[in-house]
């Protein structure tokens, strides 16, 4: 059972909101690799990230082989108005950035689940390039 300080916490930091935006944006569980890319933010402070937002009972993941792919909670019936809330008000420049960032890694996908892993920043254009000439 979630308790109401732990949400509060976990909304209390701009990078939680950051990743809670890409849930919110994409209505897709996103593996870690995914929201590094977006958020260009090492990896282990996603991880960190994602953990408190899990502790307070705001995202969960599911293990497919080696791939964690986290999603909201929405069968939380205390998330979906909180939920319904962020998704009005996140807005500026940092999150359309952040949005921008995930779909574009997104095109990376294969019958959509991540298959790359993490792809550093002057390989991911490079890689959409061949992607996209690829399904053409």
């Amino acid at each position: 059972m979630m308790q109401e300080s732990e949400v509060f916490k976990a909304l209390a930091d701009e990078t939680r909101l950051r990743v809670l935006n890409l849930f919110l944006l994409s209505d897709e569980s996103l593996c870690v690799c995914e929201i590094v890319d977006a958020l260009k933010i090492p990896q282990y402070n996603v991880s960190k990230h994602l953990t408190l937002l899990k502790h307070a009972g705001l995202v969960d993941v599911e293990k497919e082989g080696l791939w964690g792919y986290y999603h909201l909670k929405n069968d939380e019936p205390k998330n979906r108005p909180l939920f319904a809330f962020l998704k009005n008000d996140l807005t500026g420049e940092r999150f359309e950035t952040d949005k921008r960032n995930l779909e574009v890694r997104l095109l990376l996908r294969e019958e959509g689940k991540c298959v790359v892993g993490f792809v550093p920043e002057r390989e991911l254009l490079k890689l959409i390039k061949e992607r996209t000439a690829e399904t053409s």
